[in-house]
């Protein structure tokens, strides 16, 4: 397990905090910096998907161009509370290595507030990569959780977006890479691994 990077979590961190990415409208997302938190417009009934990887949501957003997701925003969380979304999540997928049977997945799925898919990483053109990127969804009690506990700071990354489409655009991907953060693989312990069906892992 320790040596497989297909489902690695990759991300740009500190000892006590990690930085995911989510893209907003214009409303949400300066709202958001002025309180450093998420506030109306932003809904808390509905599912929240946070990113660690840069790219993916350069991906998911179209370089900050589509409906509602021109601004992309760096958010940095507690360690801590990453990793409570991390051990109490589902696989939105049911894995029939991680689960008894169908029943016992939907059972997990149920009682979880947080969801966790697996997506291709993507490159400067958004070509997938032969490896896997961690999406995490909130809900209920986890979206409270992110909102009133987490988050550390909300900083605007849509203007960094922005600078990289333009160097990608201008085919000066050397440039482009310099803009990036840095994101490194973030360790967790096997049994959390486990949970969320990573092939990365560290003994404890």
């Amino acid at each position: 397990m320790t040596d497989n990077l297909y489902r690695a979590i990759r991300a740009k961190f500190t000892d006590d905090t990690i930085t995911v990415y989510q893209a907003y409208s214009d409303e949400i997302a300066d709202a958001a910096l002025g309180a450093n938190t998420f506030v109306s417009p932003f809904k808390r009934g509905r599912m929240t998907w946070i990113k660690p990887s840069f790219l993916w949501v350069a991906y998911r957003s179209g370089w900050a161009t589509k409906p509602n997701q021109e601004r992309v925003l760096a958010i940095e969380i507690t360690r801590s509370g990453f990793e409570w979304a991390l051990r109490n999540a589902c696989l939105s997928h049911v894995d029939e290595s991680l689960y008894r049977d169908k029943s016992a997945w939907e059972a997990r799925m149920q009682a979880s507030c947080v969801r966790v898919q697996w997506d291709p990483e993507r490159d400067f053109n958004f070509t997938p990569l032969n490896y896997r990127s961690i999406q995490i969804g909130l809900k209920g009690e986890a979206v409270d959780r992110y909102v009133d506990e987490w988050i550390v700071s909300i900083a605007d990354a849509t203007e960094q977006i922005r600078t990289v489409s333009r160097l990608v655009s201008s085919g000066r991907l050397s440039e482009a890479g310099k803009e990036l953060p840095e994101e490194k693989l973030y360790d967790i312990p096997e049994d959390v691994a486990k949970i969320i069906g990573a092939s990365y892992a560290v003994k404890e």
